[in-house]
């Protein structure tokens, strides 16, 4: 984890907790993910002529990570149409990184050393502070709770797939040139299939919002991409989940959501949990 490598992770954070915040922002659920996983096709097409084909060797990862993918909007929507932002956005986000790291044991043989697992359990703990404070004064919504956790455990499984196939792929560009192109097709061609003709109606409203969903989505998941090919998956995967902690902040300052004072703390463990992650690089 190198002063490079945790700068592009943590500016992925942020831009990852703002497009999730574009999307729960869109009432319509569809609508949103529809512009922004379309959004992101059509930028990963634009960018396929550009770049050189993937090895074959990666192809498996890219279309398997296209079917987690599929299920991870479906769950993501679900949980935001359920619950509030500042519940299941950390929920989601934060049950992720210590399935990333036993995955990653097993499939990449990537055992975090003594810095670095600290590092890692420190930001966990962190962030399932913020996920529990989400929890705090609220009689609990479980169904809303269940889709936020299967939601994190669709994050864990092609964070895993892709750090391995990015690897595979020869040149990273062409790995995220064409995960874009094809994991954000199935949602647009459902959307258009259900609409049918009202669907320009439906998607001009929000058309601006949502496509720049689309480019900060496609921009945070192309830093996470690069970062994978340069450090381990596990510490990357915490890393990125401090974008709960944006994601928290968003949700104090736009939707009048409460931040808190453990929030606070969990920020600051986070803080130091990083620190420990870059000493281990």
């Amino acid at each position: 984890m190198t002063p490079l490598v945790t700068a592009a992770v943590l500016l992925a954070a942020v831009t990852h907790a703002s497009w999730n915040a574009i999307a729960h922002n869109i009432t319509d659920k569809l609508v949103g993910f529809t512009l922004i996983s379309g959004g992101g096709t059509l930028i990963g097409f634009a960018a396929v002529p550009f770049v050189p084909l993937p090895e074959p060797a990666a192809w498996p990862y890219l279309i398997a990570s296209t079917v987690i993918h599929l299920f991870y909007y479906v769950l993501l929507m679900t949980s935001f149409r359920l619950g509030d932002f500042g519940q299941a956005y950390p929920i989601a986000r934060g049950s992720a990184p210590l399935v990333v790291t036993v995955l990653a044991a097993v499939f990449a043989h990537e055992v975090p050393d003594g810095w670095a697992a600290a590092g890692i359990l420190l930001s966990c703990a962190g962030l399932t502070g913020v996920a529990l404070w989400g929890l705090r004064g609220a009689r609990p919504h479980w169904a809303a709770i269940g889709a936020a956790l299967a939601t994190g455990l669709s994050i864990a499984a092609y964070t895993v797939v892709d750090g391995l196939g990015v690897r595979a792929a020869g040149s990273p560009m062409s790995y995220i040139a064409w995960l874009m192109a094809l994991e954000g097709l199935a949602v647009p061609a459902y959307a258009v299939y259900r609409w049918r003709g009202e669907t320009v109606a439906l998607l001009r409203p929000v058309a601006a919002v949502g496509l720049l969903g689309a480019a900060l989505s496609v921009a945070a998941y192309g830093l996470v991409l690069w970062a994978q090919t340069k450090a381990e998956l596990a510490p990357i995967a915490a890393l990125r989940e401090s974008s709960i902690i944006v994601g928290a902040a968003i949700g104090a300052v736009f939707f009048k959501e409460r931040f808190g004072a453990p929030r606070v703390v969990a920020a600051g463990l986070l803080v130091v949990g990083i620190g420990l992650m870059l000493r281990a690089g």
